[in-house]
């Protein structure tokens, strides 16, 4: 079985309020892109990966009008792919919904969040991704009030003929000081932003664990915006957030594995794989960064056959593909990342 994770940028743009797709030479919200040609490049490089499930993040908005399930099964249906099944979880305000579209004759999915409201008596509790969660962000003894912005979707996936496992898609906010006015206020907001983001990491961390105790295989993948190494404030709080997701900290039984998380923990400060490229205006130049992963508990990593960063300079494959290459960089500032994994 290939599960893939994909962050398609401005996805919700290219539908209209009816949910159909904008095939038309408008211009995306993508630099000098029109509407149809990057419809046409991820279309392209969703049948070129050929996944039996792939997470989208970003994708389109769900709200009283629309639907991300009615939209990407549209999607499907107007370019023949055989994901042609799509689930999502909890709506949010962003118009960035998280959801999975999946091949329904590889795999059967469906929408199963756990937990429940917030336990103040309980040190331990994860409560459901679209309440709230306890946590002290800044060691004053009183915890603050945490939520999602997009709420993680938790997936029960059983491959035809497979056991059944459990899936968590996620988009972790972003650490990013928009709004700020100064260097000072950019600092402040930054270093709030990131405990929050480390807080919401905790939570997901702390299910993650449930499943664990419960002997349950599980897969992490999706968004995380942040990695080893990505910036100065990793040193101020010591991990990043995918350390603490992965559980770096506990004996191997407890640590989610993902191959491009452990080189960049090896590299850090180094080179590390890169499964998105943003464009710097100031510097004029582009940036590389490790921000999607695919992420699976000890008990699944014998199955696990390769993982894959569809990066169309850094992977001959994809850079030898002209076509495949340009819908690459077309389609949007992520690439899809792959696990080939035995189910």
């Amino acid at each position: 079985m290939r599960i893939a994770t994909y962050n398609v940028e401005w996805f919700s743009a290219l539908f209209n309020r009816n949910d159909k797709l904008l095939l038309d030479d408008k211009w995306s919200v993508r630099y000098k892109i029109t509407r149809a040609r990057q419809i046409e490049a991820i279309a392209k490089v969703l049948s070129v990966i050929d996944a039996d499930a792939v997470l989208i993040v970003e994708a389109p908005n769900t709200s009283k009008r629309q639907s991300s399930t009615r939209a990407l099964e549209h999607f499907a249906k107007v370019f023949d792919l055989r994901t042609r099944r799509a689930l999502e979880g909890f709506a949010n305000q962003t118009r960035q919904e998280i959801t999975l579209l999946y091949d329904p004759d590889a795999c059967h999915a469906r929408h199963d969040p756990i937990g429940g409201p917030p336990n103040r008596s309980d040190p331990f509790d994860a409560p459901r991704f679209d309440t709230s969660f306890l946590f002290d962000l800044d060691d004053d003894t009183r915890p603050e009030t945490v939520t999602f912005s997009k709420p993680p979707l938790e997936v029960a996936l059983t491959p035809k003929g497979g056991k059944p496992l459990r899936l968590i898609g996620v988009h972790v906010k972003s650490k990013a000081p928009h709004g700020a006015k100064s260097v000072e206020e950019q600092v402040k907001t930054s270093i709030e932003n990131r405990r929050k983001q480390l807080a919401q990491c905790r939570w997901l961390r702390r299910r993650i664990d449930g499943h664990l105790d419960a002997r349950e295989p599980v897969i992490v993948l999706g968004d995380m915006n942040d990695g080893p190494g990505l910036d100065e404030y990793e040193l101020l709080f010591g991990q990043s957030s995918v350390e603490v997701v992965m559980g770096l900290d506990n004996n191997d039984d407890r640590m989610l594995f993902d191959p491009n998380v452990a080189e960049a923990l090896a590299l850090r400060g180094g080179n590390p794989p890169a499964t998105s490229r943003f464009y710097i205006k100031p510097r004029r130049t582009f940036l590389n960064a490790l921000l999607d992963y695919i992420m699976v508990s000890p008990d699944l990593l014998d199955a696990a056959k390769g993982w894959t960063i569809w990066h169309p300079f850094d992977n001959p494959d994809c850079y030898n593909d002209v076509e495949l290459r340009e819908a690459l960089l077309t389609a949007s500032d992520h690439f899809p990342v792959t696990l080939d994994i035995d189910l």
